[in-house]
């Protein structure tokens, strides 16, 4: 769409509104076999992210100017007290997006996804981002599906794995390095506490890109929220275990 951020718009007419925000270079169609799973009586928004996406739109420089372009499409669409769940970058965005534009958010979801990704981020986040200038995005490949998914998870489900594969090579380069600069950048931790509604924390297990501890200091950070950790799980949780991640979820669902 010109002008505005591609969505996908999925049981129009539901009296809730979730809202999936997706990973780092991704888009927003990786959500249409977990949609379905939120219930019936649910309208869910996927947008693409700025800067992602097959027609991309907006600014990706930052977490705050990519959770800004996800509120003016909220806003242009009407959409108030939204249930927002993010993963991975999709997750970063939503923390920001709660923090700058209260007034839209009703509910959070929070999975595979950090406030900081500690002192190293803009060396670690710089460097990957050099590798997709200097060789290309394809070489990233066998990194991205190695901390995406376990061994048995990536052997069983090939399809999924390229189909994925192809929407991360399909990426803008500019847009991909500008990414990866704001996600080594970003630090919302200081912030955390202006997070005032309930809140979902998930995380996987053997989640390598944002382990653990990352989920745990979510938790601790934001009054009230609640932290369920998926057993033998990698990073893209809502993809290889999405009834597990929707369980645990079910709390800001309903």
């Amino acid at each position: 769409m010109t002008g505005q951020l591609r969505y996908d718009l999925v049981g129009q007419g539901g009296d809730r509104t979730v809202v999936l925000l997706h990973s780092l270079a991704m888009d927003g169609t990786i959500w249409r076999d977990f949609a379905p799973l939120l219930g019936p009586g649910v309208t869910v928004l996927a947008p693409d992210l700025p800067g992602h996406g097959p027609a991309p739109y907006g600014d990706p420089s930052s977490v705050e100017s990519m959770a800004d372009g996800v509120a003016e499409l909220l806003r242009t669409l009407g959409m108030r007290d939204v249930t927002l769940i993010g993963m991975s970058l999709g997750g970063s965005v939503a923390q920001a997006l709660t923090i700058r534009h209260g007034d839209l958010v009703g509910r959070l979801g929070l999975v595979d996804t950090t406030a900081w990704y500690g002192e190293d981020a803009p060396a670690a986040w710089a460097a990957r981002a050099g590798q997709a200038r200097e060789r290309g995005l394809s070489s990233l490949a066998g990194f991205q599906l190695e901390r995406w998914f376990t061994d048995g998870f990536r052997g069983s489900h090939g399809e999924l794995c390229e189909r994925l594969l192809e929407i991360f090579r399909r990426n803008d380069l500019d847009n991909y390095v500008a990414s990866c600069t704001a996600l080594g950048a970003m630090d919302l931790r200081e912030r955390l506490e202006r997070i005032a509604v309930p809140t979902a924390v998930v995380v996987g297990e053997l989640d390598q890109a944002t382990p653990p501890p990352h989920a745990q200091a979510l938790a601790k950070a934001i009054s009230g929220a609640d932290l369920t950790v998926i057993p033998g799980c990698k990073h893209l949780s809502c993809l290889e275990r999405p009834d597990e991640v929707v369980a645990a979820l079910r709390p800001i669902l309903d």
